[in-house]
């Protein structure tokens, strides 16, 4: 009875993501779908249907949490629920005030990722991979002239390298990353982590998570958060600014191999934004070495550090 009942409920979701072309579907709000597609150059594409409404979306949550026997509580408890569902489709999904789209979603918002449980037809020749032929490079990260500072951050966002924007207070940073985010490419999937909305993100295809230090009530923390990041399969992730509760994770997520990975850090230099991030990491993660923690972060990150004097704001490094 319980799969009856599932079934029936998925209706309206299926034709989207059974499909043997659709690799997954996203909503990041009611009444819209995304579909990622197989092989195509432009991954994403979205469709309105009404029928997804909120509160469809947070009865088929909360349908899905009981058949699974998941715990799903999004003001006390969990607010995310992770099945497999018949035809071995992955439902992941959040519900409650730890997810907003825009202010619409001020009291709570819903988001779920469902992926295909069908397998396209492939060969070893769709990874680029034959007999007496060199390997692809994907992504191959550009040269360029070590001189010239605005070359390194164009080339960063470009080839998707990790960015840390650091400064002291009121330089901008969080201003100066919305204004990188108007460069990305607009069919990016981006999902963003903070503490409270500051973040402006173009994009149409984004989901925005809230893991307030002040107002927290429910059981969502940094390491469920973390997995659910995953699974949203996001193409750019952008982390609020980094605190002691988010260091770890945000090095962690770093470490996914997502591209486009921006975040923020309070510091007065570029090489005092990787001690501060380290230390961060330290207060919850002591086991790690100081010096091999800052030696991988400068092998992996990219720092731009701001700097103010008055009204003077000024990029100073980019290292």
């Amino acid at each position: 009875m319980s799969n009856i009942v599932l079934d029936s409920l998925l209706k309206p979701l299926a034709e989207f993501y059974s499909p043997s072309f659709v690799e997954e579907i996203a909503i990041n709000h009611a009444g819209e779908v995304w579909m990622r597609l197989h092989g195509t150059k432009v991954p994403w594409v979205s469709y309105k249907s009404e029928i997804l409404s909120k509160q469809y979306l947070v009865d088929l949550i909360h349908t899905v949490a009981n058949i699974y026997e998941r715990p799903f509580d999004p003001i006390h408890g969990i607010p995310v629920v992770y099945a497999t569902l018949p035809g071995n489709h992955r439902f992941s999904a959040i519900a409650g005030p730890n997810v907003q789209y825009d202010e619409n979603d001020i009291t709570g918002g819903v988001a779920l990722n469902i992926r295909g449980g069908g397998v396209a037809e492939t060969s070893f020749e769709n990874y680029h991979l034959e007999r007496g032929k060199q390997l692809l490079k994907v992504k191959p990260r550009e040269k360029v002239r070590p001189d010239d500072p605005y070359e390194k951050l164009m080339s960063a966002i470009n080839d998707g390298s990790p960015i840390l924007i650091s400064g002291a207070t009121a330089t901008g940073k969080t201003t100066f990353l919305n204004h990188m985010l108007t460069l990305i490419d607009q069919n990016s999937r981006v999902i963003t982590v903070e503490d409270a909305r500051e973040i402006r993100v173009p994009q149409k295809n984004r989901v925005h998570f809230i893991l307030s230090r002040t107002e927290q009530s429910n059981d969502f923390n940094y390491a469920r958060l973390l997995d659910l990041v995953v699974r949203m399969t996001p193409d750019v992730v952008i982390g609020g600014e980094i605190s002691t509760d988010n260091a770890a994770v945000l090095w962690e997520m770093l470490g996914t191999g997502h591209d486009h990975f921006y975040t923020t850090i309070h510091a007065e230099s570029a090489e005092a934004a990787y001690a501060a991030f380290a230390d961060r990491i330290l207060h919850t993660q002591p086991a790690y070495d100081r010096t091999d923690l800052i030696a991988e972060m400068k092998k992996k990150i990219r720092v731009v550090q701001l700097s103010r004097d008055g009204g003077l704001r000024a990029v100073t490094e980019i290292v």
